[in-house]
């Protein structure tokens, strides 16, 4: 017997945490999918770490909105036993990983904004989240040492890895402003000392991702749509695939622990 979805009470803390969690989580799983088939082992290694850090991020925050909620819910349940339009990821952290030099492109693009978003949130007035991006910065500052690395090296290296690295800069751009977007469930909360606000992060994120490609010999696309929808739980097809795979086990087993 297949285990039914939940249902959640998305106040708006509830649904902050929530977005913060399933970020990791979905950003995650992508980079585990790459654990055996990095181009060499150092790299599955990092890969793999890169989204045990993610991971443990997801728990903290699901752990966190699970008390914050009250309903007796738990970090398995939001992780495992909600439906697709239920996560609040952004759109950036569900598409496919594509080729290499797309995975380092959608990992610079996140990690030069969790890196700021973090420190900012250091200084939240709710001790809980504050506490955990203390701990978020510092594996985010690594993830965006680490990812800021291959750009360069694959912008600036051989001609098919700098046409890989542009095509994913142009594929993934549009992506982008939605960790920048803010609604006005979120607005509360910013005004409130609870969250960062991201749209003032912006100009900083800008400022290291054109440096980072300028020095890979990468052009930044000069067009400003963004795709947006993620957060409000309107998501592309490939969430729905993503979560029948790591929903699979806790749906036909409900309950099971190792």
């Amino acid at each position: 017997m297949t285990a039914p979805s939940i249902s959640v009470s998305e106040t708006p803390l509830v649904l902050y945490t929530l977005r913060r969690a399933d970020d990791a989580l979905i950003l995650g799983h992508r980079l585990s999918e790459w654990c055996g088939h990095a181009p060499m082992l150092e790299e599955d290694m990092a890969l793999s770490n890169m989204a045990l850090d993610l991971l443990g991020q997801a728990r903290t925050f699901y752990t966190y909105a699970a008390a914050v909620e009250g309903n007796g819910n738990d970090e398995d349940k939001l992780a495992y036993l909600r439906d697709v339009r239920q996560y609040r990821n952004l759109l950036l952290a569900e598409l496919p990983n594509g080729d290499f030099a797309h995975t380092m492109v959608r990992q610079f693009f996140y990690s030069a904004f969790a890196d700021l978003y973090w420190r900012a949130m250091m200084t939240s007035s709710d001790a809980t989240l504050a506490a955990i991006a203390a701990k978020s910065e510092k594996e985010s500052a690594y993830h965006l040492r680490h990812s800021s690395e291959w750009i360069v090296r694959l912008g600036d290296g051989t001609e098919e890895s700098h046409v890989r690295a542009q095509r994913a800069i142009d594929d993934l751009w549009a992506f982008t402003g939605e960790m920048f977007a803010v609604d006005d469930s979120e607005r509360g909360l910013i005004e409130a000392g609870i969250a960062a606000d991201p749209a003032a992060l912006r100009p900083a994120w800008l400022g290291t991702i054109t440096a980072v490609a300028s020095e890979a010999t990468l052009v930044l696309p000069g067009n400003d749509w963004m795709q947006q929808g993620g957060r409000s739980g309107r998501h592309s097809e490939h969430l729905g695939h993503l979560l029948s795979e790591l929903q699979s086990m806790q749906r036909t087993f409900p309950g099971a622990t190792w």
